[in-house]
């Protein structure tokens, strides 16, 4: 799998702002089918970083109602990387 289908995008939250402050960890949805080995190859090579360790988390995905039909969302996963300490990675924000 590309590097760039293994990691969909970093998610920027009130939670994952104080991480990335206090305990230099970053959090990132990934596709589900990935492991946590995979993730760490990727975010090494893709920033050039040294990842001490990942925590994954799976999101289940919701119940939703729209007007009399009930539908339920696609889950998703979530890793939080911690990094060494002294590395960092720029999002830009």
């Amino acid at each position: 799998m590309d590097y760039y289908h293994i990691i969909k995008r970093p998610l920027s939250s009130e939670k994952s702002v104080g991480d990335r402050e206090s305990a230099n960890s970053f959090h990132f949805e990934v596709n589900k089918k990935v492991n946590k080995i995979q993730i760490k190859e990727t975010v090494e090579k893709l920033f050039d970083v040294k990842v001490l360790c990942v925590r994954t988390l799976n999101r289940v995905g919701k119940k939703r109602k729209h007007r009399n039909k009930v539908y339920k969302t696609s889950g998703w996963k979530k890793a939080i990387v911690t990094l060494q300490e002294g590395d960092t990675i720029d999002l830009g924000y």
